[in-house]
């Protein structure tokens, strides 16, 4: 069953949707519309802490060192470098990474590192890709 909205609604509903421009000066009223995409693209700034980005932002980071989302769980994340392989997950309380010993290298055993999200961008990438 679908409920149509009163007039009133589609009065508010309206304005904010106006025709689709590819043009941002055609849009005025929407220019932080594109901004999203583009913070989606950008990596978090090296000196900041990781819980003041956004996910989108932590994700594109994660992409731009070389992981890959999963299909199977949207918060794991894997990388396969040439000297370890990974699986990182982005926890609720922190980032957990878990070095594969079925990947390159000599490791008798997974091995397992937790970041606290107030640690710097910095800090944990210079940590992760460090390695086992």
């Amino acid at each position: 069953m679908s409920i149509a909205p009163s007039s009133s609604l589609r009065a508010l509903v309206v304005p904010i949707l106006p025709s689709v421009s590819s043009s941002p000066s055609a849009r005025p009223g929407l220019r932080g519309v594109a901004a999203p995409v583009q913070h989606a693209r950008a990596r978090p700034e090296k000196k900041k802490p990781l819980y003041t980005h956004s996910l989108p932002c932590i994700e594109a980071w994660l992409r731009s060192i070389g992981f890959s989302q999963t299909r199977e769980d949207r918060a794991v994340w894997v990388a396969e470098m040439p000297l370890w392989h990974a699986r990182l997950s982005l926890d609720v309380t922190d980032l957990h990474i878990r070095y594969l010993k079925s990947g390159p290298g000599n490791l008798d055993k997974d091995v397992e590192r937790r970041f606290s999200y107030a640690l710097s961008r910095e800090d944990i990438e210079n940590a992760i890709l460090g390695g086992p």
